[in-house]
């Protein structure tokens, strides 16, 4: 199996199960994971950039979060 075969296959499969895929995105275990990564991320962030670009940080984190997860 070559490698345009793997992707052949992932790309049938992806199809296969989109609404499975999309429901797992949109459940309660993808929000709390979700959060959690997104808040370490932000945290580290705002370690490194001035006080002042801490509310972009934020604000970016929260319209990631808008798209992943159930809230």
């Amino acid at each position: 199996m070559g490698v345009d075969d793997i992707i052949n296959k992932g790309k049938q499969l992806l199809e296969q199960n989109r609404d499975k895929i999309e429901e797992a995105l949109k459940s309660e275990k993808a929000e709390e994971v979700s959060d959690k990564l997104l808040d370490g991320a932000a945290a580290a962030i705002k370690r490194v950039v001035p006080a002042e670009q801490h509310a972009k940080v934020d604000e970016v984190r929260d319209n990631v979060d808008k798209n992943v997860g159930n809230a």
